[in-house]
């Protein structure tokens, strides 16, 4: 899958200045299909960039930093990329290329929320033009969303 900027083969101009979302995964499967799954639920109008950084580069299951600074520079529209990361060595990865700089877009920020609740609540406020504070926040908020 590629991103959902809202524009098929390139950028709309309601997308520009958006912040974008990577959703990081060990499987390239589960990270395309929370990728899609956010994006439709963002409703109409231009989506914010999403893409899904899942697996590693030969298919299998795991973490790349390679896919994940591929991802990050597809969504960067200047609003900053907000990174989720599903679980353990997803995290470390992101935050190995957070340290090291150079890697991932200027103002990425690793976004400690929920990966499913937490990607939607992100789409759906980046796809508003909320600035990365606010998706940061609607990401964390997710957290306290209580089923019964």
């Amino acid at each position: 899958m590629s991103d959902a900027s809202g524009a098929a083969g390139g950028v709309s101009d309601a997308a520009r200045g958006q912040v974008g979302i990577v959703l990081v995964s060990h499987s390239a499967a589960v990270a395309e299909s929370i990728a899609e799954l956010a994006a439709n639920l963002a409703g109409g109008g231009a989506t914010a960039p999403v893409a899904p950084a899942g697996g590693t580069t030969d298919g299998g299951l795991g973490t790349s930093a390679e896919l994940i600074s591929a991802a990050a520079a597809r969504v960067d529209r200047g609003a900053g990329v907000a990174v989720l990361a599903d679980l353990g060595s997803a995290v470390l990865t992101v935050k190995a290329l957070l340290v090291e700089g150079g890697e991932l877009p200027e103002n990425t920020r690793l976004v400690d929320a929920p990966f499913v609740e937490g990607a939607v609540a992100a789409v759906v406020t980046a796809s508003a033009g909320a600035p990365l504070d606010a998706v940061e926040s609607a990401a964390t908020e997710a957290y306290g969303y209580r089923k019964t």
